[in-house]
């Protein structure tokens, strides 16, 4: 569908414009010129009472996240399609680890790396918390990618009971309290 619409917006500009500006069209959209103007990383924390379990994870631009990890390690990183998927999970856990802390009932979790895969443009990882029976209260220290970008955001997503919370973190503001009242 989409990509329908695009054919049929661009037939539209070369009809109303001439070749040469859809030529120019095109290659300004693919020349990433038109990179994503914002930094921003998305955190999802549920709770899953059923299972006692805190369900977790982070979607980050891939190509933002391969910079960082790539500045980081000295290293060729390629999450998309790894020559060792098993080293590139590694340095994706340790990153996220390092950098996204999160206490419930005043006592700090331990994260379980799940795995990560792609979806579209972005990476998304995945953790769990094992042993959350209830929450009364949890703090989240997220910080994903502030020291690539000064306008790093991040958002994060609180669901507890079906209930959902949210914020938005703007750098260097990296805190999250978080209660269920």
């Amino acid at each position: 569908m989409i990509q329908l619409k695009t054919i049929s917006f661009i037939k539209n500009i070369q009809q109303r414009t001439g070749k040469w500006l859809v030529l120019f069209f095109v290659l300004f959209i693919f020349s990433g010129a038109t990179r994503h103007p914002i930094y921003v990383s998305v955190t999802e924390i549920e709770h899953n009472a059923k299972e006692n379990t805190l369900e977790i994870s982070c979607k980050i631009f891939t190509g933002d996240l391969e910079a960082v990890l790539r500045k980081n390690n000295k290293i060729k990183i390629d999450l998309l399609a790894p020559t060792d998927k098993k080293a590139m999970e590694v340095l994706v856990n340790n990153y996220i680890q390092q950098h996204l802390k999160i206490t419930v009932n005043e006592k700090p979790v331990l994260l379980s790396f799940v795995g990560y895969e792609q979806n579209e443009e972005t990476i998304q990882s995945y953790f769990q918390v094992d042993e959350i029976k209830k929450i009364k209260s949890m703090e989240i220290t997220d910080n994903i990618l502030y020291e690539y970008k000064s306008e790093q955001i991040s958002i994060i997503h609180v669901i507890v009971d079906g209930k959902r919370k949210s914020t938005k973190l703007n750098n260097p503001e990296d805190r999250f309290k978080y209660s269920p009242l």
